[in-house]
């Protein structure tokens, strides 16, 4: 398709210009490009779409209906002047949005994840995934967030980490411990020795001095997870980079209530902790984990019983 690639150039810009973020649509359609260019293809059409959108075959038809949603979105701007172009209908891949069961971390795994960053090659690319794996852990922040951060949003004197124009554009601080900001220094001064020129400004750097990329990352994790001896609880709970927030998440409302303290009272800043917009959202962990199910539910019969 003659100028494809300036149409999503076009496309991403005027949706960013909106304040949507698209992190994964630039990837997503210059894939679809080239899949069109492959094909000779020039338009775009429902059969092409669904195509592609269903590719690889064995992945889950949540993903495939994610796909097919990033092109729906393109081909309605593209349609603005190549009125040949169909838009794939609504419901063409329906898939219930069904949440993933969170894989709740324990402290030993957590280990053998970082343990097994030592088989990573060359050391300064260990350094830092051993680090990445570290600080999601301890501080509950969402991958793409590590990600951004740069040098400067790290705050030793104050032994904080400020995170930027993040979720629903949002900037919040998180407190690091001690132990975190001394791991943080000597990853710096491993980062610093090997790369004393990175071409990025953020804290965490690949071999190559550049910000880390999500989809690299999510394929060195999937190694990593195999070389620790992780495998599947169920179907629907795999290891995933996001249930460190989880993980921390969990066991921060199960000391609480183990602890006999007020939950709805401390929930707040634990909301603002993790970014999340409304308590509400950090209820969730409530009916995710059944652990916390119980102890909620067993907090809720002794009111009761005191109140009869």
């Amino acid at each position: 398709m003659t100028g494809i690639r300036a149409a999503i150039a076009d496309y991403l810009a005027v949706r960013r210009a909106l304040g949507y973020k698209l992190a994964d649509h630039g990837r997503l359609l210059t894939d679809f490009a080239t899949f069109l260019e492959d094909h000779d293809a020039g338009t775009i059409t429902t059969e092409l779409a669904l195509a592609w959108a269903t590719r690889p075959g064995n992945a889950l038809p949540s993903w495939w209906a994610a796909r097919l949603r990033v092109v729906r979105g393109f081909a309605r701007h593209v349609k603005a002047f190549d009125p040949a172009t169909e838009i794939p209908p609504i419901g063409l891949l329906a898939c219930s949005n069904r949440r993933a069961m969170p894989y709740v971390y324990a402290d030993a795994e957590v280990c053998a994840l970082m343990s097994a960053t030592t088989s990573l090659r060359p050391a300064p690319h260990a350094a830092t995934y051993r680090t990445l794996l570290g600080l999601l852990a301890v501080s509950g922040m969402r991958l793409g967030e590590v990600i951004r951060l740069d040098r400067p949003d790290l705050d030793t004197a104050e032994a904080i980490v400020t995170i930027r124009d993040s979720k629903f554009g949002k900037s919040r601080q998180v407190p690091l411990h001690p132990s975190t900001l001394d791991a943080l220094a000597e990853y710096a001064r491993v980062r610093d020795r090997c790369c004393p020129e990175p071409s990025a400004p953020s804290l965490l750097i690949s071999t190559a001095g550049t910000r880390l990329i999500r989809q690299n990352v999510e394929y060195v994790f999937a190694r990593l997870v195999r070389s620790a001896g992780l495998g599947a609880r169920s179907d629907a709970c795999r290891p995933r980079l996001h249930d460190f927030r989880h993980s921390l998440a969990v066991h921060t409302l199960l000391g609480w209530y183990r602890d006999g303290l007020d939950v709805q009272a401390r929930l707040p800043l634990l909301s603002t902790l993790l970014g999340h917009t409304n308590p509400a959202h950090t209820y969730w962990y409530l009916s995710a984990v059944p652990e916390l199910l119980a102890l909620a539910a067993e907090r809720r019969d002794r009111g009761i019983g005191a109140g009869s």
